[in-house]
Order: C-alpha cells, then sequence, then structure tokens
C-alpha cells in the first residue's frame, strides 16, 4: 500500500505521507519517498516539492528502531535513510517541510533536509537519540552546528529536549513558525511566487547559497559568473526594457515597484 499521497497543481507537488500507526520513517517508506525524488531529477515542471503529514500527532517520528542494530539488513536500511536526507538536500526543486505534529530524531533531519519548513502551534522538533545510546543519523548533529553553533547544539543534543515552532525558528532549525489557522494562506502566496519561476531559476540560488555558506569567496565567484551569463540573455533584456517603460528607475520605484513587476509581466506576457 502507498504510503504517498501525491498531487500535482500548478507546479507544486503536494506529498502527503501516511505511515500507520505513527509515521514511522520505516524502510517501505524511505524507499517510497527516494523513489518519488530520483523521479524528479529531469521534471522542469515541478517547481515546489510540500511534504505534509496525515496523522493528527506526528509529522515523522523518527528512524524505525527496529532497523538500529547491527545486522546486515538493519545497517542497509539505515544507510538508505542517510541517502534519502542527501536525495532531498540535492533536489532541483525547493523542497518544503509543513510541520503540524512531532518530527523527532529522522523525522526533524528530514525537516531540516528540506530548503523550507515551516511549523504550527502543534509542531515539535528534537534529536534525541543520545537516549538510545546513539549519534544522530541522517546529519541532525551536522545540521545543529551548523545552525546553533558549538554551545547550543551541544546542549540540545545532549539533552534531546523538544523546541517549539518558535523556539525552533529562533534557533533556525525551520524557516518560520506559522499558526496553523493561517497556513493555508500563507503557502498559497509564499509557494505561488515560487512556483512561477523556473527550476534554473531555483538551481541558481541554491548553487549560491551552498557555495557561499562553504566557501565566501569561491560564492562570490560562482555569483558574478551567473550575473554576467544572465545578463546577456534576451528574456533579462525584454524584462529590463518592459521594466523601465512602466516606471522602473523614477519615483513610481519608492512605493509601487511590485506595480512596475505586475505591468512589467504584464506586458510581456501579450
Amino acid at each position: 500500500m502507498n504510503k504517498l499521497s501525491i498531487t500535482h497543481n500548478n507546479g507544486i507537488a503536494s506529498v502527503t505521507i501516511n505511515n500507520p500507526p505513527v509515521n514511522v520513517l520505516t524502510i517501505d517508506l524511505i524507499n517510497e519517498i527516494n523513489t518519488f525524488i530520483l523521479s524528479l531529477s529531469n521534471d522542469r515542471d515541478t517547481k515546489v516539492v510540500v511534504f505534509k503529514s496525515l496523522h493528527d500527532t506526528f509529522f515523522l517520528a523518527h528512524l524505525d528502531l527496529n532497523v538500529i542494530n547491527g545486522t546486515q539488513g538493519g545497517q542497509a536500511a539505515s544507510i538508505e535513510f542517510n541517502h534519502m536526507i542527501t536525495n532531498i538536500k540535492a533536489m532541483k526543486q525547493i523542497s518544503v517541510a509543513v510541520v503540524d505534529g512531532v518530527a523527532r530524531g529522522g523525522g526533524n533531519e528530514f525537516v531540516m533536509a528540506c530548503d523550507l519548513a515551516y511549523g504550527t502551534e502543534n509542531a515539535a522538533f528534537a534529536q534525541p537519540e543520545i537516549h538510545v545510546n546513539i549519534p544522530t543519523g541522517g546529519q541532525g548533529a551536522v545540521q545543529f552546528a551548523r545552525r546553533l553553533g558549538k554551545n547550543k547544539a551541544l546542549q540540545a543534543l545532549l539533552l534531546g529536549n523538544d523546541f517549539t515552532a518558535q523556539q525552533a525558528e529562533a534557533l533556525n532549525i525551520i524557516t518560520q513558525y506559522v499558526p496553523k489557522a493561517e497556513m493555508d494562506t500563507f503557502l498559497a502566496q509564499t509557494l505561488g511566487i515560487i512556483s512561477q519561476l523556473e527550476v534554473r531559476d531555483i538551481v541558481m540560488y541554491k548553487d549560491i547559497i551552498e557555495t557561499s555558506i562553504k566557501d565566501e569567496q569561491a560564492g562570490a565567484e560562482l555569483e558574478l559568473r551567473y550575473f554576467l551569463d544572465r545578463a546577456k540573455e534576451n528574456k533579462t533584456q525584454a524584462i529590463i526594457t518592459a521594466f523601465l517603460k512602466h516606471g522602473g528607475q523614477t519615483e513610481r520605484e519608492a512605493k509601487d515597484i511590485q506595480g512596475i513587476f505586475v505591468d512589467t509581466a504584464a506586458e510581456l506576457s501579450k
């Protein structure tokens, strides 16, 4: 039985996870997620992939404890879980976790692997692996170190305590806290804009950001290469011409730059 329900609409793929009883990351679920992600590798129509949960309480509980052992099968399943995290991070599309429940251990690592993550008042985030005698296995400690800094990461990993969505936002574990009542409207506005972009736009900024985090100078050089290449494109020149025609670089920009963009897009769509 499929554990993912997938719908497509205007460049956005919505993926609902349903793995009863509590959305544990079993090997079957991991394999299904990997298969879906890899199917998007040459997809230029899908710009955004949104992951949600059908469960009332859990987003994703954690990696199946039954595979955390010394057996060949258990080790292989754990490695596949790690591959899933890597595959999410390598997606060309923007990946989004919408968390309205608990995301601990592998569930929180799944959330941090996504490009954007939004949590409601019902969300909880944690890496409690120390209490079962293991470290994080899906880059949880790596991400905590990079996002929280040494002292906060150490405390979080050694305590294994839950963070609310507001705390997780402050610690950069998720992108933003959004109240559940406002989530649908927020997603429609935010993802509606991103879904109008080309996949290559998303890939470009992912590339620049990832490179810059590793090496500021390399990021600066890559950004300039992209800039000079894009400046030569006919599309760029057509947009600039229309933008100037509709009030770009005039007083209109001060209070109505979005209006100029709207008028520019309308002209180019004729």
